[in-house]
């Protein structure tokens, strides 16, 4: 069920360096001649063949994906050298990949709009270009060691609120926005752009999509990162993302598993309780992350989730009942399975050294972000030489990062001219324009005539491009007077309403909208993309064709259905 299929043809994607900036240009050093990865044959053989070769310091290296200070895989400030010494005990990403003969590294940011964010300890994102040459710095670094083993580099690309790399890429409007186009056809042709953008700057895994399905209290913490309320709906455009990101050479990885869209409570900050019964966890929250392994997804990433019906008080991330006898026994999932980050709170009740070695005997495979890598791997080795941990248990896992790898080289590396291309802004207008869904007013002409005045709540950004948008469309934007339309952010309330507007559009979750008057729009994302086919509807120029995936007290899915 966790196959990834792909036609074992060239290997370029994990490989492929940069000598001048721009994607695609492969460095001297970092080429497929230097890789263990050949194309050709059985990936799970040529991967058990290498893992037979490797020593315990080799193999332990593959189960950690940390993060690094600096942007340059070589050259980093004295501030980053001291982090890195701190954290990892070397002085660059490098050097860490090195020391560590690391199966991968995570690329992160630090943004006050990011939820996810409080993790991140450092940002080394900031352009395609600046990514695509620490990429291949980081993959020469890789391939110069004795085994000669590609990385993995991953990223939280999910799009929407949870974003690394804004600039200079198509941006993708977030799940709920997919989820109220209706059309997986449409999600997956959006998410093969997004990973072919992703695969050309070097990156071969991303910590998407969101499987998590919302339960019934608007204030759970997940949001518009979620599909939405319908398991089914979740279900098929979780596989329909899944399968355009790895069609593009890119792993997914679905989370939080087994569910935390009915949680209140941040993981990031403290331990979520999930009390649904064995049945409901089964017919409400599992069938995305079915559909996703029936599409082959790459990675599962687990949750710091107390699962009360299936192992009561213990994070789902160190339980083995949760990881071995429900995930890879009940659910028959065969592929990696990967932390949630290591330095969240729930699991920060053990040492790092304690807590990885708990984290990989419950059944992870990568260990993610740990809070020290000096002391994840060292408490690692020492449960290897202690019998701690098993060399069957380690060679396993080993084997799965492994043939994950051989199977993803096998895709070739799309050119530079890939990102930020006319393709993949044709599909996020696409999926954008099937998502604006008008909750209440009238469903044919256009929403407000004369002057238009554009206020925001928390999207400063959004309500720039929607002014732009009306402009081209052919509408007067004013500073004073006209027809107000409202955009309401990430976590608005009642409080940031209008009372004068005309029209008021929620930009992320549309729950807000309950207590509005007039008007009422949903685009359920702030993108560029929705704001171009938001402009559309107001103007006239376009129906609003979506329908809301969530409910919203008092209001119907869509009006105009």
């Amino acid at each position: 069920m966790s196959r990834l299929l792909v036609p074992m043809t060239a290997v370029a994607v994990l490989v492929s360096g940069c000598s001048d900036g721009k994607p695609g240009s492969p460095a001297p050093s970092a080429t497929a001649q230097d890789s263990a990865v050949k194309p050709g044959g059985d990936p799970a053989k040529q991967a058990a063949d290498l893992v037979a070769k490797l020593s315990d310091e080799e193999l332990v290296g593959q189960l950690l994906m940390p993060y690094a200070y600096g942007n340059n895989a070589d050259k980093v400030s004295s501030g980053s050298v001291s982090a890195n010494k701190a954290y990892a005990g070397a002085a660059t990403p490098a050097e860490i990949v090195k020391k560590y003969h690391l199966g991968g590294i995570i690329l992160v940011s630090s943004s006050a709009d990011d939820p996810t964010a409080g993790t991140n300890k450092t940002t080394n994102v900031e352009s395609p270009a600046q990514v695509t040459k620490l990429t291949a710095g980081l993959q020469t670094a890789a391939l110069s060691l004795p085994a000669k083993i590609p990385l993995l580099i991953g990223t939280d690309q999910e799009y929407g609120q949870v974003t690394r790399i804004r600039e200079g890429m198509v941006q993708l409007p977030s799940a709920l926005a997919l989820g109220a186009g209706g059309d997986p056809a449409l999600t997956e042709a959006a998410w093969k752009a997004a990973g072919t953008e992703l695969a050309a700057i070097g990156i071969n895994l991303d910590f998407a999509p969101d499987a998590d399905v919302l339960g019934t209290q608007p204030g759970g913490v997940i949001g518009s990162r979620s599909f939405g309320s319908d398991p089914k709906l979740v279900a098929a455009h979780v596989s329909a993302a899944v399968k355009g990101l790895q069609a593009a050479g890119v792993a997914a990885t679905v989370k939080h598993f087994p569910g935390h869209g009915h949680t209140t409570v941040d993981s990031h900050s403290s331990l979520p309780v999930l009390g649904q019964s064995a049945g409901a966890l089964e017919s409400g929250d599992l069938p995305p992350f079915v559909a996703a392994a029936q599409a082959d997804v790459g990675l599962v990433m687990s949750g710091h989730l107390d699962v009360k019906s299936v192992d009561p008080g213990v994070p789902a991330s160190f339980s083995s009942k949760v990881l071995i006898d429900l995930l890879r026994t009940k659910l028959g999932y065969t592929g990696v399975v990967v932390t949630d980050a290591l330095n969240m709170e729930p699991a920060e009740q053990w040492g790092p050294g304690e807590a990885a070695v708990r984290a990989f005997l419950a059944g992870n495979d990568i260990l993610l972000m740990p809070p020290k890598l000096t002391e994840a791997y060292k408490g690692l080795l020492d449960a290897v030489r202690s019998g701690r941990i098993t060399k069957q248990r380690l060679t396993e896992a080993a084997t799965r990062i492994l043939t994950l790898k051989f199977r993803l080289a096998a895709v070739p590396r799309p050119e530079a001219s890939v990102v930020d291309g006319d393709a993949g802004k044709a599909a996020a207008r696409a999926s954008a324009a099937a998502a604006v869904t008008v909750l209440r007013g009238p469903c044919t002409g256009a929403l407000v005539t004369g002057p238009v005045r554009v206020t925001s709540a928390g999207s400063e950004t959004a309500r720039g491009w929607l002014e732009a948008a009306l402009t081209a469309a052919g509408a007067t934007v004013v500073k004073q007077g006209g027809s107000e339309v409202r955009l309401l952010g990430y976590g608005k309330g009642t409080s940031d309403l209008s009372s004068s507007a005309a029209v008021t559009v929620a930009v992320d979750t549309p729950y807000v909208l309950r207590s509005a008057k007039g008007t009422l729009v949903a685009t359920y994302s702030s993108t560029q993309a929705s704001m171009l086919a938001l402009a559309d509807v107001l103007v006239g120029k376009a129906k609003a064709p979506g329908r809301s995936p969530v409910p919203v007290q008092g209001l119907p899915a869509s009006a105009c259905s």
